[in-house]
């Protein structure tokens, strides 16, 4: 087990030793279904690393790998410094892991899920009755401490598992669609846990069909399409990259004709919605600068600007265009 000094300001044991993740030509398939083709990624200590790709891409099968839940059929991956594949034990002491489907015995309680935890962890019976009762705590679980696992609401048993994977104070976090079933505020607080165990040196690992909540939660982001990595970058890297912007005005046929004189080409008329009264109108700039300067220039030539916002995420814009560019190719 990784060894622990006493918690820090935000309540959370801290870790002394380090680990990040590291895999490199990750194959796994079952039958005839290459269910992993070639996955390469790095996650490092200290950052949150988003997992991004479309059902059947290979996300949780290769969670599960890192894991240590299943065996690869080929490729290196180190865990924390161990191949869970050879040193099983040692690397899951320094992992924890949170499936996208909580499973436990319905019968117990949620404290009793948490000492259990703690037990086989070979935690002693008095320190992990202590830590049950700081995640429970820490996770807005208090008050349902003492009800069976089965009554609780699929958000309750979310926050219920993410507190299972911290119980013995892991370096490595394996978050497998972390936000499923979570109403908004308990969205809002695992984006802030999240990044306060990566302020500890964590390494954070998630995977979530929601981008726009792995936009706020991540550093760096590695894409995957069957189950092959296609691009591995930062997230700060990809916010600086070109990409689309909705800008919309009270007088739309003068916002198109104001941007036809400027010379900057409308990529699609994107019409009103129940949000948005205003249609707008898409277009792609280099980076926030040029965003600003585009609106500096229309409020000069008098254009009734409403609003101007990227047209998605940072990570949903870079994947749609990876994939576009992908299509491209085999074209």
């Amino acid at each position: 087990m990784a060894r622990t000094t006493p918690a820090n300001h935000y309540g959370l044991a801290m870790t002394s030793d380090g680990g990040g993740i590291s895999a490199r030509g990750v194959r796994r398939a079952f039958g005839a279904v290459q269910a992993v083709a070639d996955v390469d990624l790095v996650a490092r200590p200290g950052r949150v690393t988003a997992l991004v790709g479309p059902n059947g891409s290979g996300k949780t099968t290769l969670l599960l790998i890192l894991a240590g839940l299943l065996t690869p059929d080929a490729g290196h991956v180190r865990v924390a410094g161990y191949d869970p594949a050879i040193r099983g034990r040692e690397a899951r002491a320094r992992t924890g892991w949170m499936p996208d489907v909580f499973g436990t015995w319905d019968s117990l309680t949620a404290r009793e899920v948490l000492t259990t935890v703690a037990a086989a962890h070979r935690m002693s019976r008095s320190d992990g009755a202590a830590r049950a009762a700081e995640l429970l705590d820490l996770v807005h679980l208090g008050d349902l401490a003492d009800q069976p696992a089965h009554v609780l609401s699929r958000g309750q048993k979310q926050r219920l598992g993410l507190a299972r994977a911290l119980v013995h104070d892991p370096q490595v976090l394996l978050l497998d669609e972390p936000a499923s079933g979570l109403d908004p505020r308990s969205r809002v607080d695992l984006r802030v846990l999240v990044r306060r165990l990566a302020a500890q040196g964590k390494t954070i690992l998630v995977s979530s069909h929601v981008l726009t909540e792995l936009d706020e939660m991540a550093d760096d982001a590695v894409f995957l399409s069957g189950g092959r990595t296609i691009e591995s970058r930062s997230v700060a890297g990809a916010a600086a990259e070109r990409r689309r912007w909705r800008l919309t005005a009270l007088d739309p046929t003068g916002l198109s004709a104001w941007l036809e004189q400027a010379g900057m080409p409308v990529v699609e008329i994107d019409p009103a919605t129940e949000d948005d009264a205003q249609p707008g109108v898409i277009v792609e700039l280099d980076d926030d600068t040029a965003a600003a300067a585009l609106l500096r220039d229309a409020v000069t030539a008098g254009v009734p600007v409403v609003s101007l916002a990227p047209a998605g995420g940072v990570l949903e814009q870079a994947y749609l265009s990876l994939e576009l560019a992908k299509g491209e190719e085999r074209r």
